[in-house]
């Protein structure tokens, strides 16, 4: 996994990066939250007590060196004790965040731990989770119960903690970030599955089909040519893939966003990659079927491939999981754009396909697109078409925001959708599918 470039960066900078990001998700309050760093030397890298996380700067890190002298010119965050503990006993690892991000805290106030079996890449990065008995915040108990948790299974890297929050650990900052980030992708599509019913998850037997399914050899082609044209398709790739991670539609360990270049040939994000530190040089160029060499695109560049061989109106793709349509992807039940005259007009009726489609009934999935601009793939993802990568966004947003208000929907009544004749109304007025 390429992870952010932090071999430049003082741990001081990175730890202002991540507890920013962190933030501005809504994944932790101005006073919540701490996250750390050990470096080479044993010095501990912490955010301090008391001060804003909305504006932290690297001036505010604090440092407790190994000798325990305290440098900074605030005091280290209370929960300073179960950081150094987990370094003491887990020596690999570098990295340590501790958030409420609201549906994790959810799940640590009924005492569950999210079935990361829910998406098929979520087990692979965050592993098994643990969940830790209650004790004083800021307490060396706390600390002890936590690094006990941790200790019980030396998988763990991911411990829930009672009537509290979350703490992971990472060979690094991004590594803790992104498994922080899917975890919490994790415990939002649950939470939503179970509003709209009852969530499907996924067997061993199935995610190691859909591991063992996944393209490993491509044909390369060499002289690469990267005209102008082709260096901005993949500069506006970039954009948008770090605008839908900024509005939570991508996260960190997922999403692919791909941009008809020239006839089929195409530009494609790889997989590997974290989405919020993607950058040009990344995006792989697809030409006849071939990538250029070097490079490992998307694991989905076949159905990317096949949409845009099958349906000559479609120039762009994004393919994502963000946490409201996931709660559709994983129930089963079916998201009716019928109920909002904008969500309609944009995206139609929406196919589910099962789990797997895209490798087993490739040419059944592809061919959906040209009747269809938007499809679920079950347990899996989203796929949305356009006519341009922004236009493509647009549906994106479009169908996340109707899929939330959906799922807020669901409690207060009965969903009345439009009629058939006013569907029609809006196929004429807007001439959609023309």
């Amino acid at each position: 996994m390429k992870q952010l470039n932090t071999s430049l960066m003082h741990p001081a900078e990175q730890l202002v990066l991540i507890i920013s990001r962190i933030y501005r998700s809504g994944m932790t309050t101005t006073s919540g939250g701490n996250l750390s760093i050990m470096d080479e030397n044993g010095d501990i890298w912490i955010t301090p007590a008391g001060i804003d996380k909305g504006s932290l700067t690297p001036a505010d890190i604090m440092c407790v060196k190994a000798d325990g002298t305290i440098v900074g010119r605030h005091r280290p965050s209370s929960e300073y004790p179960f950081h150094r503990a987990l370094y003491r006993m887990r020596p690999k690892m570098k990295s340590v965040i501790h958030a409420h991000p609201p549906a994790l805290v959810t799940f640590s106030i009924v005492h569950e731990v999210p079935d990361t079996s829910i998406i098929p890449q979520a087990r692979a990065v965050c592993g098994p989770v643990g969940f830790a008995p209650y004790a004083l915040p800021g307490s060396e108990e706390l600390g002890e119960k936590i690094a006990a948790e941790f200790q019980r299974n030396p998988a763990y890297k991911a411990v829930i903690m009672e009537n509290h929050g979350v703490v992971l650990m990472g060979e690094d900052i991004a590594d803790a970030y992104q498994r922080f980030e899917t975890l919490e992708l994790c415990a939002r599509t649950i939470l939503n599955a179970k509003t709209l019913g009852q969530p499907n998850y996924l067997t061993d037997a199935q995610i190691l089909q859909h591991e063992q399914s996944i393209p490993t050899h491509y044909p390369h082609f060499m002289n690469v040519r990267h005209p102008s044209e082709e260096r901005a398709l993949r500069a506006e790739i970039c954009r948008i893939v770090r605008r839908a991670c900024d509005q939570g539609l991508m996260c960190s360990s997922y999403g692919t966003a791909s941009v008809r270049w020239q006839g089929n040939d195409f530009l494609i994000t790889p997989p590997g990659v974290t989405r919020w530190d993607i950058d040009a040089d990344d995006i792989v160029q697809v030409r006849d079927g071939m990538v250029e060499a070097g490079k490992v695109p998307s694991r989905s560049v076949a159905l990317h491939q096949e949409i845009y061989r099958r349906n000559p109106k479609v120039n762009s793709i994004i393919l994502t999981q963000s946490p409201a349509l996931m709660g559709y992807c994983t129930t089963g039940i079916k998201f009716d754009p019928r109920t909002i005259p904008e969500s309609w007009i944009f995206l139609q009726d929406v196919p589910q396909f099962p789990f797997g489609s895209q490798y087993d009934d490739l040419d059944t999935v592809a061919q959906s697109f040209t009747h269809f601009p938007c499809a679920f793939l079950a347990n899996d993802s989203i796929i949305v078409t356009g006519d341009a990568l922004l236009n493509t966004f647009d549906k994106l947003e479009v169908a996340e925001f109707s899929a939330r208000s959906l799922i807020m929907a669901a409690p207060v009544g009965k969903l009345h959708p439009i009629t058939d004749a006013e569907v029609e109304d809006l196929r004429i007025a807007f001439h959609v599918g023309e």
